[in-house]
């Protein structure tokens, strides 16, 4: 029997529409950044079950590329979360009402680095945890860097540090678990791949 081609994934990585079917949504608790639901669904077959969600505007993130390609800008902040300092390229919520993602990054930028990108290109899109929630974020490169004002905003931000980090080195900081923080991850392996 011959084989059918493999669908091609479209939109935020979806090749098809799915079997399932979500049947209801209740919100139990919404904060300042993200909403909590338990949604009910049912499988291809019928059966019910239910699962805990979590809402989140999305995000975009940027790599900072400097020194004619060879390096990047990070910055080291606070994550309550985790109650750890993360080294991470600069990123922000897509919580501006008609804000781009690309806009988004090149603020995010200015913000926590104090530079402004000549350039930017689109890296990629991702979910950064689907099995429970449906934040969608974009990873951008910027390139041809002028400093700019800082304005930080808050208080992370305000006690954060700027750090220059090699892109020859990124494989060793990550497996080292120097960086651990899955945007920068996927947007500095993704630089050097096209840089170097």
């Amino acid at each position: 029997m011959p084989r059918s081609p493999v669908p091609r994934a479209g939109r935020h990585g979806s090749s098809r529409l799915s079997r399932f079917r979500k049947l209801a949504e209740r919100e139990v608790h919404r904060g300042s950044l993200i909403t909590v639901a338990v949604g009910t669904f049912a499988d291809p077959s019928g059966e019910e079950f239910t699962r805990d969600l979590v809402h989140h505007p999305g995000a975009a993130s940027i790599v900072p590329v400097i020194d004619e390609g060879t390096a990047a800008l990070m910055v080291r902040q606070y994550r309550a979360a985790v109650d750890r300092d993360l080294l991470e390229i600069p990123a922000g919520k897509l919580d501006v009402a008609g804000e781009s993602p690309e806009i988004c990054a090149r603020r995010e930028l200015e913000e926590e680095v104090g530079m402004r990108a000549g350039r930017v290109e689109k890296l990629a899109e991702f979910f950064n945890s689907p099995g429970f929630c449906d934040e969608h974020s974009y990873v951008f490169m910027g390139l041809d860097l002028a400093p700019v004002a800082r304005s930080a905003h808050s208080v992370e931000e305000r006690h954060m540090s700027i750090e220059r980090v090699a892109l020859d080195e990124v494989p060793s900081l990550i497996t080292t678990g120097a960086i651990v923080d899955a945007k920068s991850i996927i947007g500095l392996c993704l630089v050097r791949e096209i840089l170097t």
